[in-house]
């Protein structure tokens, strides 16, 4: 027993502590109080049903329970949920030991790695050890405290394994206090094995009192805020780029408005897509590899670039060449110093709304040089037509003249598809991709303004993150008129379509839109850049008898496969269509917009007719010895890339 101010307790088993505590945990942000964790998901097994399973049943009514069918998903679904409530509320995910709890690994990676806070409650192995080596433990000589469950330490921000009941009393307000800190906050585990779960003790009666986090907003330093502000007076030719911190900020109205006093040309990262509320001529759209061709020469000639809650990585910054200008400088707004410092940046570690109002005052008066605002707004006359064209559905895309394309009876582009889908759009509604080719192609050309919302996970570019994170979207934004939209491909599809169930069971209102162009097409187009051979990318049968066994296996170069995405989603709970034509795209989309449930559109699209290019290097090396094939025209191109490389500090 350990007691309270009081003398009062309350005997709980671990799994019954955790529940009450969760439940009665509040975050405050701007004078708004949230449930902190107001859901809990996970799928039960061994490992966690006679625990947390009879924790969350006894307590249903503090700690609503959500049934899932896949753990990676439920991990994603909570991020989604986090990501969109703009990290300040999260939802607890807990899974059986074994396969159960490592199936969270990359839910908690993609967390960490994005900044987003995620609670996860893993079952583990005993902890009394006496009935090992137990089902799904791992049993390793000389290191019998291990467990599958180490695996989560490189990939949390916090990880800690309740071994005895007490510990609940530090863990679990540290494990809140890191999911509160923007500067901290990622991935929380908290493993439980799986016989603590059910042991008693006699808590403080006061440890499951409400309890508020704050979350807060670090100043600026006004030393910090006059330095970059001076950065930019003496640049002939500055540019900024906005990452998500931005948006999990709630900075996109001071960034807009510092756009539009000073004509500081505002491109986006990925995570960034929305930062920039409404149109203007200093709105030069997405940067880096999947950016603007445009907004990347930019770039290159820019002497100041001033990064704003962003991670600047590879893709931002064409692997370290984008900026060639050599007398380029750098400055930054983040709340995290390690990411404030990249490229050797004059940097203010703060709040990036607190700051970046704090600098538009700083600049009151100044507005950029004429001719950088001549060349800014050459550059957005140079791309606004280019990409109306390639979003335009009512032009029929010449097959005829590609005789190289594959024939399907796709009549659409992606980017077409994606043109129907911005003509949709209305404001509150969000589009959600994260890894293939939908989210590059979103942040080359998807207009995020007049509150329409993008939500694009690419820190981790992890595929199965989108259709449950449109789920995760939709629970933390209730409003029906807005609608939620998943883009996907068929490759993400068919690797995890199950939450369409959970969607049906729990009657959450989503639309996945897939992009039906017969493979992981993205990576076929870096195979064909980087080597001018593909393999292994498209969905195809394997060419002669198809036995793997067999001495003369033939490749994977048949025809495309046969599958009926329609018929699995249906099979699972969704309402379907199936449109063709640009007109049957927007019938299909008008017409299920209020459905009370799941629904999934499958739209063929052409194979390898892609957007136009970003005009920018990406540091993925050919092969330097092959013997099929002649690579040293692609070595070549690899290396001019290579020579931009540049080192900032």
């Amino acid at each position: 027993m350990v007691q309270g101010t009081s003398g009062r307790t309350v005997r709980l088993t671990v799994a019954q502590a955790i529940v009450r505590y969760v439940a009665a945990q509040h975050s405050v942000a701007d004078g708004e109080r949230r449930r902190f964790v107001p859901a809990a998901l996970g799928i039960f097994g061994h490992g966690n049903v006679a625990g947390l399973g009879q924790a969350l049943a006894e307590h249903a009514d503090r700690l609503p329970f959500v049934q899932g069918r896949n753990e990676q998903a439920l991990g994603h679904m909570a991020t989604g949920f986090a990501k969109a409530s703009k990290r300040r509320q999260t939802l607890a995910v807990t899974a059986s030991i074994g396969p159960g709890a490592t199936n969270l690994v990359t839910a908690a990676a993609l967390a960490t790695v994005n900044r987003i806070p995620l609670l996860l409650f893993p079952g583990d192995t005993y902890a009394t050890r006496r009935q090992g080596p137990v089902l799904q433990q791992l049993d390793l000589p000389g290191t019998p405290d291990v467990t599958a469950n180490d695996t989560f330490r490189p990939v949390a921000r916090f990880f800690d394994r309740i071994t005895r009941p007490e510990q609940l009393l530090t863990a679990l307000p540290q494990a809140f206090r890191v999911l509160a800190n923007p500067e901290e906050t990622g991935a929380v585990v908290v493993a439980l094995p799986q016989d603590v779960q059910s042991h008693a003790f006699d808590f403080p009666a006061e440890f499951f009192e409400d309890h508020d986090w704050a979350i807060r907003r670090r100043v600026p330093d006004p030393a910090e805020i006059a330095s970059v502000a001076e950065l930019v007076r003496r640049a002939e030719r500055p540019l900024v780029i906005a990452g998500g911190g931005v948006i999990y900020s709630d900075a996109q109205a001071e960034l807009t408005e510092l756009g539009r006093r000073t004509l500081l040309p505002v491109s986006e990262t990925f995570a960034g897509k929305g930062a920039v509320v409404e149109d203007g001529p200093w709105s030069v759209f997405g940067v880096g590899l999947e950016g603007a061709p445009t907004t990347n020469r930019l770039a290159e000639r820019a002497d100041l670039v001033v990064h704003v809650g962003t991670r600047l990585t590879d893709f931002a910054t064409a692997s370290q060449s984008l900026f060639a200008n050599p007398d380029v400088r750098f400055a930054s707004i983040n709340v995290v110093e390690h990411d404030a410092v990249k490229q050797g940046a004059t940097a203010v570690i703060a709040d990036a709304r607190l700051a970046l109002a704090a600098l538009a005052a700083e600049l009151d008066g100044y507005r950029v040089p004429d001719a950088w605002a001549d060349e800014v707004e050459a550059s957005r006359a140079a791309w606004l037509p280019v990409r109306d064209a390639a979003l335009d559905p009512d032009t029929l895309f010449p097959k005829q003249q590609h005789p190289e394309l594959p024939d399907t009876d796709a009549v659409l582009t992606q980017g077409q598809l994606i043109g129907l889908m911005q003509q949709h759009a209305r404001p509150g509604d969000t589009i959600v991709a994260a890894a293939g080719g939908p989210p590059g192609d979103l942040q080359k050309v998807w207009d995020a303004t007049g509150g329409r919302h993008a939500h694009l996970e690419f820190g981790f570019s992890c595929m199965g993150y989108e259709l449950p994170a449109a789920m995760g979207v939709r629970v933390a934004d209730s409003d029906p008129e807005h609608r939620v939209t998943a883009f996907i491909g068929d490759g993400t599809f068919v690797m995890m379509p199950t939450e369409i169930v959970t969607a049906a069971q729990e009657g959450i209102p989503f639309t996945v839109v897939i992009s039906e162009n017969h493979g992981y097409q993205v990576i076929r187009r870096l195979q064909m850049w980087r080597t001018g051979e593909h393999f292994g990318n498209e969905f195809r049968y394997r060419e002669g008898d198809g036995s793997l066994a067999a001495a003369d296996a033939g490749r994977l170069e048949g025809d495309y496969l046969r599958i009926d995405l329609t018929r699995i989603a249906a099979g699972l709970g969704a309402e379907v269509r199936r449109p063709v034509t640009a007109d049957e795209v927007r019938v299909a989309l008008d017409e299920t917009r209020g459905v009370r449930g799941p629904v999934v559109i499958v739209v063929p699209t052409i194979p390898h007719a892609d957007l136009p290019s970003s005009e920018v290097w990406w540091d993925v090396s050919p092969a330097e010895v092959w013997e099929r094939v002649d690579t040293s025209e692609k070595l070549a191109e690899y290396g001019e890339g290579f020579a931009m490389q540049r080192w900032h500090g």
